[in-house]
């Protein structure tokens, strides 16, 4: 199963905390200096400092795609944190990291991507044909087309780092330390929704939008394990952000870019529709669909289950970790 291929490397626990240290200083402190570099120049050429402390502040002085590409250009560099961590501290390859299959199933990757970029999309486009009065038309051709390279390059490295770092990293971690399958599904899903938390969506539409961030990491945490592997969470969370910031932005949220529309509406006003109905029916529908086309069984041992170390011939073999590569 997913989390037991901790075992096929080093899995004390300190080496978890280690690898934690490096990932966040890759992301925030090494990854985050040219976001830094731009503000300060920005800054110095506006004439000194400007008191930028949020999100809106940030992309009024940079623009939104320079600010896309900074920001997102941290969570590349916290990806090759993870890489570092998995393979320096824990001898484990990037494959066995990945999936309990042989080699990554690009077809699993694929088949989610497309499938919830075709649902997500029609969610969109069925909203503007009902409300219309809450969509403007927001086409410009050159900073669509910037704004097409940076998402299509970096946002999958984005999802990439958050689903290798908390369904990946620290879901295995936990499991190692709990012994346990449901104690490491629910903090990972709890972490994923904190770390939205300084989000401008939050600011706007209170903590009822934190249902959706845990429930969407409780979502991908289930699919991870019932799968026993990565692949599903990685084509999910691609498709819904990139084709999120293609389509649509609003100037209250983190991605606010030159999509094709704006988003107009009050965010005081969003309730069920976008926010209880992905949790609570879609989600649960995704399940059901991933589980007849993947035949998963035994959802209890899989999704809490004690987790037990096998003999030692499951312990780190460095000559075969180095032919697996």
């Amino acid at each position: 199963m997913y989390i037991e291929q901790a075992f096929k490397g080093l899995y004390e626990w300190w080496r978890y905390v280690v690898g934690v240290v490096i990932i966040f200083c890759a992301w925030q402190i090494v990854g985050m200096i040219p976001l830094a570099g731009a503000l300060a120049y920005k800054a110095i050429m506006a004439g000194g400092d400007t008191g930028i402390t949020t999100i809106p502040q940030m992309i009024d002085l940079l623009g939104s795609n320079l600010f896309l590409f900074v920001m997102l250009f941290s969570f590349a560099v916290g990806l090759i944190g993870v890489f570092i961590s998995v393979k320096s501290l824990h001898k484990l390859s990037i494959t066995s990291f990945t999936t309990v299959r042989k080699k990554i199933d690009w077809s699993r990757f694929w088949f989610v991507f497309i499938l919830w970029g075709v649902i997500s999309t029609g969610f969109i486009f069925l909203d503007y044909f009902l409300t219309p009065e809450d969509y403007q038309w927001n086409f410009q051709l050159k900073p669509f087309l910037i704004l097409c390279v940076i998402a299509v390059v970096l946002i999958p490295l984005q999802t990439s780092f958050e689903e290798y770092f908390f369904r990946g990293y620290l879901m295995q971690g936990f499991g190692m330390i709990f012994k346990s399958r449901l104690a490491p599904l629910i903090i990972t899903s709890l972490s994923f929704g904190l770390m939205h938390i300084a989000n401008p969506e939050v600011e706007q539409l209170g903590y009822v939008i934190m249902i959706y961030y845990i429930g969407t990491g409780l979502f991908l945490g289930i699919i991870t394990l019932m799968d026993e592997g990565l692949e599903l969470a990685l084509g999910f969370h691609a498709a819904n952000n990139l084709f999120t910031a293609l389509l649509v932005s609003a100037d209250w949220t983190a991605f606010q870019t030159h999509s094709l529309f704006k988003d107009l509406s009050d965010p005081s006003e969003m309730g069920f529709m976008e926010i209880f109905v992905p949790v609570f029916i879609v989600f649960p529908v995704l399940l059901f669909v991933f589980s007849k086309k993947y035949n998963w069984t035994d959802w209890k041992e899989k999704l809490s289950g004690k987790i037990v170390e096998k003999e030692k011939e499951n312990n780190i073999n460095l000559k075969s970790y180095d032919a697996e590569l």
